[in-house]
């Protein structure tokens, strides 16, 4: 009996493997396959409206404000949304329509709260007043290059396309938490997006960084006010717009991401905040992330191997495994993939990233309460419900 358990242990230990090995499979097909032939499409530039909800100051938000006012691009608005008018943002937006004055450039202050979803809010609002039909959206911390409107605006050529997506690649930026976060998107959230855009044909989720849609296909979903009371507003938009029969496509350019300089726990909250959200929007997903956890699980094959008193060469083996296919997606997503200069010295830290992950996704199972923004909710089953006490931290 012992020797069956001890057996089916090692097994499940190979798991994590074979998902590694799946992963690089999927990047490599993703990073290498040809464009589509709309990929890019010079000929279908549609005006579009760039709509960026925002909330207090991200690190250099002047320079990734700006980045959006020299896209080479004929037709193009910016549409900012503050909720609150004393946000300290507000002038660099001020700033901004003052150094850009051919650029057309709004702020909208007055946002209706139609759900418990502030961003959303927001969005409900932008959605309003942009001019266009082609609904551009971005984060605040997002940085772009001047051909990314061309590169976004392309696959809506094809007129089965509800949804275009992208990845991310960090700017440089010393600190140990902003290591850690360019090295998320390396390990897990690149390879765990081709996959299932592998697996399931297509994507069922888009990004928060660049969620791009059109007006009719945003309105055949209900609009932004059919999702003002849920907690992943990205996965929500991507998943209804799949499930309404179009596709949810992918740029192979990756947008910028400029972290903030925070201490460890500040990014231990906003994992937390993105792994409670999974786990209500995508229960069994969630569950199946135990087989993807290289490292405890190879730490438990060793264990295994030498409370046994078999060969320690089989223990090592495990260990090495995990090491060259954990370590070798990484830089192959990142630094080869995505072009991102901080992973390849970050790669140290992938076991660090990995155990991090690891507790965070175990305690994801016991809360349901997370803070966003400086203000703190409760979800349940994907949606959020307001908790009205305050709280200083801003994940």
């Amino acid at each position: 009996m012992l020797l069956a358990v001890r057996v089916c242990l090692l097994v499940s230990a190979a798991t994590p493997l074979i998902y590694y090995l799946l992963s690089f499979f999927c990047v490599i097909d993703f990073f290498r396959s040809r464009p589509r032939p709309y990929e890019p499409s010079p000929n279908h530039a549609p005006p579009a409206s760039i709509i960026k909800p925002v909330r207090g100051m991200d690190r250099d938000v002047y320079e990734n404000f700006s980045s959006f006012c020299r896209l080479k691009y004929p037709e193009y608005e910016i549409l900012f949304a503050v909720a609150d008018e004393d946000d300290p943002v507000i002038p660099v937006i001020q700033k901004l329509q003052k150094d850009f004055p051919a650029r057309s450039i709004r702020l909208i202050t007055r946002i209706p709260t139609v759900g418990a979803n502030n961003k959303v809010n927001s969005l409900c609002r932008l959605v309003e007043e942009a001019k266009y039909d082609l609904l551009v959206m971005s984060d605040s911390d997002v940085r772009v290059e001047p051909d990314y409107l061309q590169q976004v605006a392309a696959p809506f050529a094809d007129q089965r396309v509800g949804a275009v997506t992208a990845l991310y690649r960090s700017f440089p930026c010393a600190g140990l938490v902003s290591a850690l976060k360019a090295l998320g998107m390396a390990m897990d959230s690149a390879p765990a997006a081709l996959v299932a855009r592998k697996l399931e044909g297509n994507m069922q989720f888009a990004f928060g960084w660049t969620m791009a849609t059109t007006r009719r296909c945003l309105q055949a979903i209900g609009g932004w006010e059919a999702m003002a009371n849920h907690h992943s507003d990205d996965f929500e938009l991507g998943n209804r717009l799949a499930r309404h029969g179009y596709r949810v496509e992918m740029l192979r350019k990756p947008v910028g991401m400029v972290f903030p300089s925070e201490p460890l726990r500040q990014f231990v909250l906003c994992e937390m905040r993105w792994s409670i959200g999974l786990r209500n929007v995508r229960p069994a997903g969630y569950w199946g992330l135990a087989l993807t956890q290289g490292l405890p699980w190879s730490l438990l094959a060793a264990f295994t191997v030498i409370t046994a008193h078999w060969s320690w060469t089989i223990a090592a083996a495990y260990l090495f495994a995990y090491l060259a296919l954990r370590i070798g997606l990484t830089w192959t997503t990142g630094a080869w993939g995505l072009r991102d200069t901080m992973v390849t010295k970050n790669l140290w830290l992938v076991p660090f990233r990995d155990a991090l992950n690891s507790l965070v996704w175990i305690s994801g199972f016991f809360s349901n309460e997370i803070v966003w923004r400086g203000l703190s909710y409760r979800v349940d089953h994907g949606l959020l419900v307001p908790i009205h006490r305050s709280h200083d931290a801003n994940p």
